[in-house]
């Protein structure tokens, strides 16, 4: 069974940053391209950043870009997203996620097979 654990969440003020982590276990962590979602209160989820196996390969969501960063340790079975300049707007509970693939672009919550459980993201202003 494939689990995806997260930490790092938390509260920061605006223009802060965050890191969030997620480990995973239960399977072969370099075949799954690997994202980060996010639900704000009143909102559908949304894509924030995906990774391809090799962390050679990422894609972010418009509203982040530039602010925010993806990466993966394959030899930890771990993924990370780094926010900076963080905004109010930018609070939600933030996902992590795991796709039977290694390569592609996956931005629907309907592609992935795993997902964490989910860490409140709160940016005061």
């Amino acid at each position: 069974q494939v689990q995806l654990v997260e930490s790092g969440g938390g509260l920061v003020q605006a223009g802060g940053s965050l890191r969030r982590s997620c480990a995973v276990s239960g399977g072969t962590f370099r075949l799954y391209v690997m994202g980060w979602f996010r639900q704000a209160p009143g909102k559908e989820r949304e894509f924030v950043a995906q990774i391809n196996w090799s962390g050679g390969v990422t894609l972010y969501a418009d509203s982040i870009k530039g602010r925010f960063t993806i990466s993966r340790d394959n030899a930890k079975n771990a993924v990370y997203l780094q926010m900076y300049s963080l905004r109010p707007e930018d609070t939600a509970v933030y996902y992590c996620a795991a796709k039977r693939a290694v390569d592609g672009s996956w931005t629907r919550q309907s592609d992935y097979d795993y997902w964490g459980q989910g860490t409140q993201v709160t940016v005061s202003s």
